[in-house]
């Protein structure tokens, strides 16, 4: 039978941490499914580095490979529209989490899972996507749907740095948006003003003044939440559009009404998910009109057996943009 090396989590003993190893597993070894996807590329997220370090109680079950997105070629499905060596892509469905994930080079999925890779995009410009590039894709979506445009004023990205961050601000520049990057790391602004930030700011003084301050921003794209999210709702311009999508900063949210109520502020959650008709319609975008232009300036290639060291510096906060696992090194 055929073997090959899986990152996978495990629990050694009752009551002691999870462990990561690098094993060499069988297709018996993994989650059930009726498509076996050869993996070529697959993404590090943060949701991967907590679920890796035993973190966040990301992963319940045990053992778990680890990998919330991949790319690869079908090997085989029960799926007659799937066929050997089609190039594809899957993300969420609990991959990684709830079901064996893509950071091995091989996953077994339900072909319900299966997105046919876009024309345009190579298997590793979607693996440096991932779940990352479909959220930063459909938070500018979003907030189109509710009217936003080029001519409206500045668009805040928090959290600048991270991955889905990082190619929000690279498509905001590709489609003629001003970008705005907020980032504690002074080091990061040539790396973002590369990507296409207009201006490079630091964490403002978020202590607030009053339930509303001076609109500052036509929209915001948000991958920190709590008083960072706060201050944005106080700082938005009216009719602005903000997406939320991170807990970095906090899970509770303290605001008023008064954004929405006076200045008919929006603010619309984001879910790296959603119904495959709108996975193919914002997949369809990155391939084309929301393509950004300096994947290679965010992606980081890395092997499988660096996994544990990248993960770590991830819940770290040393980490830059995306980085990528080429199943080949």
């Amino acid at each position: 039978m055929t073997t090959f090396s899986a990152f996978r989590v495990e629990t050694p003993d009752a009551g002691k941490p999870p462990e990561c190893h690098v094993r060499q597993l069988q297709f018996d070894d993994l989650s059930p499914g009726d498509t076996i996807i050869k993996v070529a590329f697959a993404g590090v997220n943060y949701k991967d580095a907590l679920a890796a370090n035993g973190q966040g109680k990301i992963v319940r079950d045990y053992p778990r490979i680890t990998g919330i997105d991949l790319s690869g070629h079908v090997v085989s499905s029960a799926n007659q529209q799937l066929k050997e060596g089609d190039p594809v892509v899957v993300h969420g469905f609990g991959l990684g989490v709830e079901h064996d994930g893509g950071h091995a080079q091989y996953a077994r999925v339900s072909s319900d899972w299966v997105l046919p890779l876009p024309d345009g995009l190579s298997l590793r410009e979607a693996a440096t996507l991932g779940a990352a590039g479909y959220t930063a894709a459909l938070a500018l979506h979003w907030m189109e749907m509710c009217g936003l445009s080029p001519d409206q004023g500045e668009i805040a990205v928090t959290g600048a740095t991270g991955g889905v961050a990082s190619i929000a601000i690279d498509i905001l520049n590709h489609c003629g948006y001003q970008a705005v990057a907020i980032t504690g790391k002074h080091a990061a602004h040539d790396y973002l003003k590369k990507l296409g930030a207009a201006r490079v700011i630091a964490v403002p003084d978020l202590e607030p003044s009053g339930p509303l301050a001076s609109g500052q921003w036509a929209g915001a794209i948000d991958s920190v939440g709590g008083s960072v999210l706060s201050w944005l709702l106080r700082t938005t311009k009216p009719e602005g559009v903000i997406t939320a999508f991170g807990n970095a900063g906090g899970a509770n949210l303290s605001t008023s009404v008064f954004p929405f109520i006076l200045r008919g502020v929006k603010l619309l959650g984001i879910n790296a998910g959603g119904p495959m008709a709108l996975r193919r319609k914002i997949w369809d975008k990155l391939a084309i009109e929301y393509r950004p232009d300096h994947l290679n300036d965010i992606c980081q290639v890395i092997s499988l057996h660096s996994l544990p060291q990248v993960t770590k510096q991830m819940l770290e906060r040393k980490t830059t943009g995306r980085n990528v696992i080429d199943m080949a090194l």
